[in-house]
């Protein structure tokens, strides 16, 4: 502990000492805290000074500061007695003892449980954001909340069962305003343009009404309309029909969708719905030899052809399902993948019902339940499988018992009990069932399989080895795209991507198909780094991008053609693409909607890669002066004026810098060297001080020492899977994670493996 003594008292006793106390830290005792730390106890403090010296933040900027090997051994020498205590007296932490399903774990878990891949948006609000993550802020039920489960409950029963249609349902599917519809819209059929597809659960066979409806602009005609155009919906890829549409006199514009609508028999179960325009050839303008590739807007982009505003579907409309057969797109009525999931027998006799619905209901229960299910757990299910059956038959009971279990306690909410006769604060280790229900949850936001369960149950699950062979199965299995759609979506702030709306003044070529391809590169990056079990180094440097034709554009490669995405080998005069530093989805979310900002993507990298986030602003702390009209001011000079206010050059002077290195990337993530007629100067300083000239150093920085950036996705990673913040004391736990990852050049598979063998994930404290 020597070296940690003498830096402290070399370099840190002049502002942190018993008369100043900077921040509230008296150092003057330091020494005398090693017993204290050792036996577990008084360590938060050290931990904070760990992560300030890690990060190389602390001494600050213009003080006397200790040379690189002090560093080292100083922070060995304080994670290492750390490290040796928290083996002797583990602090796993405590998540809440019951929290519940959030929406996107509740449309998971009926995805697995009833093969049936229903939109539950339109019933279940978002969930609020906690530490990042929207499974954090769940330990709350609300009567207005259960009230919409049990909407949930009742319309997933009815679907999944196929019971009967109580009137025509449907739903409108909008296309987003500012989709550009000149080009081809994966995954529709080649040799079409515009459109949408969408994958929908039709509740029954029978008879349903499919409507389309333009664009129109602001004086309500259609846009683009000029001679006649084609219109084909499709179901399952196929041609159903094909509607044609010709422009009207003005008058008569209101009119001009009335032949956009026809009945259609369609067979129950999920089918993917879509709608397109036929591709034209089309001849470029001499004076627009180089047009816009947004086209949306009437003014400064107009549309050269109709777009596809809506699309509606309504039925069934006959009440029967008995249309000609020969007419269906699809199998029997009723033959839908959740049926087939859901009814593994078939009563011949009323005698024969109730043995039949308990056989049907106990393995669905243990899954949803994630436990094995007794008798007792039976009775009520069955009480409603009853009244239903009275009243309507067998499969109307199923369904009447199917919509309790959905809305019962045992599914809505993950419990963890805690065994008795522990004392507060003792750490004990949490059953297997508990534990499969974190690994499913983590993985996959859904509910565990049946493999998990067997092993759960046979007291195997927290087996080293049987742990790590199941994490690795389940990060093979295709629902482990969680962790890019749920997981990478709420670090990354892709989700943020939805509401970033530019200035179409300033940005006139961005539209939705630019937002969706941005997201798109992104969580294909980091898509291909899990599945290939890579680096995650690699997410900050990798010479390979994940392009379509129109994310090539926008970054200027040439080459990549059509609407697919793929990997591109970058090479001389692509430009600056790969890692995530240089996505446009990341650059576009720390941006404001006129101009980049220094500052936000300087605590994005700062909480988000280098793991060293920085307090809350306080408050009434000024906001940025617009720039004056008449004359052209940088925003380095902006916020060097912003940082002369002593309330705001703490956090400033961190974050700028960093932000600073970005700057040739402007708010839609294309580069640039001049901004307001100047050339832009990318030069910034990271934390501890060191210069860097431009991006490229802000990421040598990185990889010179990966710890930092591991060890900040390993703390987001143990926050979405333990659904709670991470704390000072899961210090130690990160840190081993970090060397256990290293072990194995950071692979990804490795680090989501330590992470499960973790204290906080496999332990908890009790009460």
């Amino acid at each position: 502990m020597d070296a940690a003594v003498g830096l402290v008292e070399n370099y840190c006793l002049d502002c942190h000492n018993s008369f100043e106390a900077t921040a509230g830290l008296d150092l003057e005792g330091f020494s005398e805290t090693v017993p204290q730390v050792r036996a577990g106890s008084d360590a938060a403090a050290w931990e904070k000074m760990v992560r300030r010296l890690r990060s190389r933040q602390m001494p600050p900027t213009g003080a006397a500061r200790p040379e690189e090997e002090e560093y080292r051994q100083a922070l060995s020498a304080m994670q290492s007695l750390l490290d040796q205590a928290a083996a002797a007296h583990p602090q796993p932490g405590r998540t809440d003892s019951i929290r519940r399903l959030n929406r996107t774990e509740y449309h998971n878990a009926i995805r697995d449980l009833l093969a049936l891949d229903t939109d539950v948006n339109a019933i279940l609000p978002a969930d609020e954001s906690g530490h990042g993550f929207d499974n954090v802020t769940v330990g709350d039920l609300s009567p207005a909340l259960l009230s919409r489960y049990i909407t949930a409950a009742e319309r997933i029963s009815r679907l999944a069962v196929g019971g009967a249609v109580h009137g025509p349902t449907g739903v409108n599917v909008r296309i987003p305003a500012d989709l550009t519809q000149d080009s081809h819209v994966q995954g529709l059929p080649l040799g079409t343009r515009g459109g949408t597809v969408f994958d929908y659960q039709f509740p029954a066979a029978g008879e349903y009404e499919i409507q389309l409806r333009l664009t129109r602009d602001r004086d309500e005609h259609v846009e683009g309309l000029r001679g006649s155009h084609d219109i084909d919906v499709l179901i399952d890829r196929k041609l159903l029909h094909r509607f044609t549409v010709s422009p009207k006199d003005e008058r008569a514009d209101a009119r001009v969708e009335d032949g956009l609508r026809k009945r259609f028999w369609i067979g129950a179960g999920p089918h993917q719905v879509g709608a397109a325009f036929p591709q034209k050839g089309a001849s470029l303008s001499e004076i627009k030899r180089q047009p816009f590739e947004a086209s949306f807007n009437r003014h400064r982009h107009p549309r050269r052809t109709p777009a596809l505003f809506e699309v509606s579907i309504v039925g069934p409309l006959d009440g029967s399902g008995a249309a000609d057969s020969a007419n269906a797109s699809s199998g029997a009525a009723g033959d839908t993948p959740s049926r087939q999931r859901l009814l593994s027998c078939t009563p011949t006799t009323a005698a024969e019902a109730p043995d039949c619905a308990r056989e049907i209901l106990r393995p669905l229960m243990r899954r949803a339940y994630r436990r094995p299910v007794t008798d007792d757990d039976l009775v009520v299910p069955m009480e409603f499988f009853e009244q239903g059956y009275a009243e309507g038959g067998f499969e109307a009971g199923i369904e009447s018992a199917l919509a309790a279990v959905l809305v019962n306690p045992y599914f809505l909410l993950r419990a963890e009990s805690q065994p008795s006769g522990l004392v507060s604060g003792e750490a004990y280790r949490i059953s297997d069932l508990e534990l499969a229900s974190r690994l499913s949850f983590f993985l996959w936001s859904s509910v565990p399989d049946d493999t998990l369960l067997t092993l759960a149950e046979q007291n195997r699950l927290h087996e080293p080895e049987v742990l790590r062979e199941q994490t690795r199965r389940m990060l093979e299995d295709e629902r482990s795209q969680s962790l890019v759609t749920n997981f990478a979506a709420q670090w990354l702030y892709l989700r943020n991507l939805d509401s970033f709306r530019p200035d179409m003044r300033l940005f006139p070529d961005f539209d939705d198909n630019l937002r969706q391809a941005m997201r798109k590169e992104t969580e294909l990056l980091f898509d291909h780094v899990m599945r290939a079990d890579r680096s995650v180094l690699e997410l900050i440097d990798t010479d390979t991008a994940f392009l379509n034709e129109r994310l090539a554009r926008h970054y200027g490669v040439r080459g990549v053609v059509g609407s697919q995405f793929r990997p591109v080998k970058l090479k001389e005069g692509d430009g600056p693409r790969g890692g995530l530093l240089r996505n446009a989805s990341v650059l576009a979310v720390t941006s404001y909607a006129t101009r980049t900002s220094p500052t936000v993507r300087g605590n994005w990298i700062l909480g988000n890669i280098l793991g060293s986030p920085l307090p809350p602003p306080p408050p009434n702390v000024p906001s940025l002066k617009d720039k004056q009209e008449s004359v052209a001011v940088s925003i380095r000079e902006r916020l060097a004026e912003h940082r002369a206010n002593p309330a705001c050059a703490s956090c400033h002077d961190v974050m700028d810098p960093v932000g600073f290195s970005l700057e040739n990337f402007d708010a839609v993530g294309r580069w640039r060297v001049i901004d307001e007629g100047e050339k832009i100067d990318p030069s910034g300083e990271l934390p501890d001080g060191a210069p860097i000239s431009d991006f490229t150093d802000l990421e040598e920085s990185i990889l010179e020492r990966p710890e930092m950036f591991v060890g900040a996705l390993t703390e987001k990673l143990l926050t979405f899977a333990l659904g709670r913040g991470v704390e000072t004391y899961d210090g130690p736990a990160v840190r081993k994670v970090v060397r256990q990852a290293e072990a194995e050049d950071y692979r990804f598979s490795s680090l989501i493996t330590a992470v499960v063998s973790s204290v906080p994930f496999q332990m908890r404290m009790a009460e």
